[in-house]
């Protein structure tokens, strides 16, 4: 199903909370009216500066959910700047001029000294480039490479960062929200959008204004290249040190050609590494302009009273002086089947992806459809891979739909005893049935019953509707779920015929083997019995909860995660009460370590 919550990238926060768009629903095959499925009516202004509004009166609560979101990620992203929209997602909580900081002017004068300071310390990374292109070094992140000038320059850095530190009020954006009866204080950043939110009580909704305009005028990056370690040590924790992050991250790569959809959101590490806080304030000052931004409340409020508050305190910020640049590169034709192989500590599976198309094309409800009737617990992969054939424990469909390009990609893991190879032509022989043998009407219901039913569930709370125009915006259209939603509804055999003879061939894929590397232990027998749609998610989310240093995070990840039990189906409470088990356990070890 599409990403109506939180979309899809490796740099989700909690990555728990996309659980709730994975999860699988049961339905019969006797045909259900669909009516629109998204039946929350909104209003749509410009304000006198450029930036877009949606509001969606909803009075379910006596609260509001608020977001906005920035109409950039990674694929804006240039050579040398690769995981600048994500570390923006972090430096967005640092403050501005008169939240986080005890003295702004103070505050001023500390950075102009970093500043110049890093301008030497430039100097010092460029002679020890030169220095690993000549092989006297291996590796210029590496400390003991580090030049005696470039060290001396550190240690007068880090003396300002402490300085700094004891000017700052720390997390005082979020502490004032809080204190204001705010949940949900969050933001994620993936290849198309940069999205931020929280849910206030109604009569805090002039607050939230306040304070997101506040944020957006007079942003002060505070720590800026403590925080940019700090992402880099986030990527080291997802990425570099989880079993297949890695790997996953290489075949990536290798699947795009031309596209900077190769990028991975959190950064290539050299690039990370080397950011600057000019570079990061003109792409600000492009990116975050009101007329690249898009604001969505959904709650109990007055329309024309908020439509008045979002003028005086949004639209007070000053249009900006030239448009975000149209993202112009696009994937070149594949020619020819591309194939990778990873051995790592992972059980044998195999992965394909498909070159398929992007959110506004025509061809997406076609597709949803065919990741419908291969998943599920009455999907195709699990009665003739899993149950018939018994050649995969589990397997895994999804149309992962972006805003300029899109990727069709299933995954299976081999049962004991068979090989990925075996698993891969099993895929391919479900997938040749789609292509010539027209799915029976009854399995073809039963799926778009599922997916209406999802789609209905999204409107349960105001919260997620605020994310499905939030990351419709992203995509480039606020109707889009609703249009696929509806597409998906007068799908025929002969689209799924037509989409799978055009999408699935040879020269149109790329094929990831994944075998267990030599002494590598067996998977966690926890995770090995969840459900396959749950699997993948939980292993990211265990990454975010490990990395998780926060005790606060992590009783607020603990309290979305009861939320969502309630409402899950039952197949998923396994995989929850697992994931809230470990939040309680690294709860338990940082309250020991303090």
């Amino acid at each position: 199903m599409l990403p109506s919550a939180l979309p899809r990238g490796r740099a989700r926060r909690p990555a728990v909370a996309a659980l709730s768009v994975m999860l699988a629903f049961a339905a019969a095959s006797v045909p259900v009216p669909a009516p629109a499925a998204t039946d929350a009516p909104y209003e749509v202004h410009t304000l006198s500066n450029g930036m877009k509004l949606v509001l969606v009166p909803r009075r379910l609560s006596p609260t509001v959910s608020g977001g906005w979101v920035a109409r950039v990620g990674s694929v804006n992203e240039e050579p040398g700047i690769t995981g600048i929209s994500h570390l923006f997602e972090h430096m967005m909580f640092k403050g501005t001029k008169a939240i986080g900081t005890k003295d702004y002017k103070k505050d001023l004068a500390l950075i102009e000294k970093q500043e110049k300071l890093r301008d030497e310390m430039r100097q010092e990374i460029s002679k020890m480039r030169t220095m690993q292109r000549r092989g006297e070094i291996d590796d210029i992140m590496s400390p003991e490479h580090r030049t005696e000038r470039y060290k001396e320059l550190e240690k007068q850095f880090d003396a300002l960062i402490e300085e700094q530190r004891a000017n700052m009020v720390k997390n005082e954006f979020n502490k004032i929200l809080q204190n204001n009866g705010a949940t949900f204080i969050n933001a994620f950043t993936n290849t198309d959008m940069t999205v931020y939110f929280e849910t206030v009580p109604a009569n805090k909704l002039e607050l939230w204004f306040w304070l997101e305009s506040d944020r957006l005028k007079n942003p002060v990056f505070r720590e800026f290249y403590s925080e940019r370690d700090v992402v880099f040590e986030e990527r080291r924790m997802r990425t570099e040190s989880t079993p297949t992050g890695k790997f996953r991250e290489s075949f990536e790569s290798l699947f795009w050609t031309s596209s900077p959809y190769g990028n991975p959101v959190v950064g290539w590490p050299s690039d990370i590494a080397n950011i600057t806080k000019a570079q990061a304030d003109e792409y600000y000052d492009l990116y975050y302009a009101p007329q690249n931004l898009t604001a969505v409340l959904v709650g109990d409020f007055d329309p024309k009273a908020t439509l008045a508050m979002a003028e005086k305190y949004l639209g007070s910020m000053p249009a900006g002086t030239r448009p975000a640049p149209e993202m112009i590169t696009t994937e070149v034709t594949q020619l020819a089947e591309k194939r990778f192989y990873g051995e790592a500590e992972t059980n044998p599976a195999v992965t394909l992806l498909y070159h398929t198309v992007p959110f506004v094309h025509e061809d997406v409800p076609a597709l949803e459809v065919v990741a419908g009737l291969l998943n599920s617990p009455t999907g195709r992969i699990q009665r003739n891979l899993v149950l018939e054939q018994q050649v995969a424990t589990s397997g895994n469909a999804n149309q992962d739909t972006r805003k300029f390009e899109g990727a069709f990609e299933i995954e299976a893991e081999a049962k004991e005893g068979k090989t990925p190879e075996q698993v891969e032509q099993a895929l391919y022989a479900e997938l040749d049935r789609l292509k010539k043998e027209p799915v029976p009407t009854d399995e073809l219901q039963s799926v778009k019953n599922r997916y209406l039913t999802g789609a209905y569930r999204q409107l349960d709370s105001n919260f997620r509707v605020m994310l499905r125009y939030l990351v419709g915006e992203g995509f480039g259209d606020l109707d889009g779920f609703k249009r696929v939603e509806d597409g998906v509804q007068k799908v025929t055999p002969d689209d799924v015929l037509r989409v799978a003879n055009a999408y699935f061939t040879k020269e149109n894929r790329a094929v990831a083997i994944w075998t267990r590397k030599a002494g590598a232990g067996p998977e966690d027998p926890a995770i090995a019995a969840l459900p396959p749609q749950a699997k993948t998610m939980v292993k990211q989310a265990l990454t975010r909860i490990e990395s998780t240093e926060d005790t606060a995070q992590l009783q607020q990840m603990l309290a979305q995660m009861s939320q969502m039990e309630a409402q899950a189906p039952a197949e998923m409470k396994p995989a929850i009460d697992y994931l809230k088990g470990r939040v309680e356990a690294r709860i338990a070890t940082l309250t020991d370590e303090k």
